[in-house]
């Protein structure tokens, strides 16, 4: 994943997001570098899914219910209880892109993937699909270059 550069923080929390053509991870920190809050979005356009984790919210995930057609495709839907990330298709493709990730970052969102699929019939999805707020979002006819200032991850 390649970090966008150049994005608004908030007043006490810097907001960080990393990119790929399949997801878009935004991470907000504190200034001592905490997670707080982050969201996982990966499809794309009328399929994009969102799992996010706040601090204090917990776990959700934004896009269809479980038990709907195309719920196969949801992060973590083949996982079983003890099952590596690596046994779900969505989940070995993020683990394989999160190499990139700061360790921090990664083994956070990795947890709380692991967390989801254990429990995922039990969180609530909030809307049938994925809003990004205004600062998330793609420039008009970019699939997979969301900026031109990008680094690494």
């Amino acid at each position: 994943m390649k970090e966008i550069l150049g994005v608004g923080d908030e007043p006490q929390t810097q907001r960080r997001w990393f990119h790929d053509e399949f997801f878009d991870l935004f991470v907000w920190q504190t200034r001592e570098g905490e997670v707080t809050l982050f969201q996982l979005c990966y499809g794309m356009d009328s399929s994009e899914r969102a799992l996010v984790w706040s601090k204090h919210g917990g776990l959700f995930h934004d896009g269809a219910e479980p038990g709907t057609p195309g719920f196969e495709e949801f992060i973590g839907s083949k996982l079983r209880p003890g099952d590596p990330l690596s046994a779900d298709p969505v989940g070995a493709r993020f683990e394989e892109t999160a190499a990139s990730l700061p360790p921090d970052i990664r083994d956070i969102v990795t947890e709380k993937i692991l967390e989801y699929s254990a429990k995922r019939w039990a969180v609530p999805s909030r809307r049938k699909r994925f809003r990004r707020a205004a600062w998330q979002r793609r420039p008009p006819g970019s699939v997979s270059e969301p900026g031109s200032s990008e680094k690494s991850a």
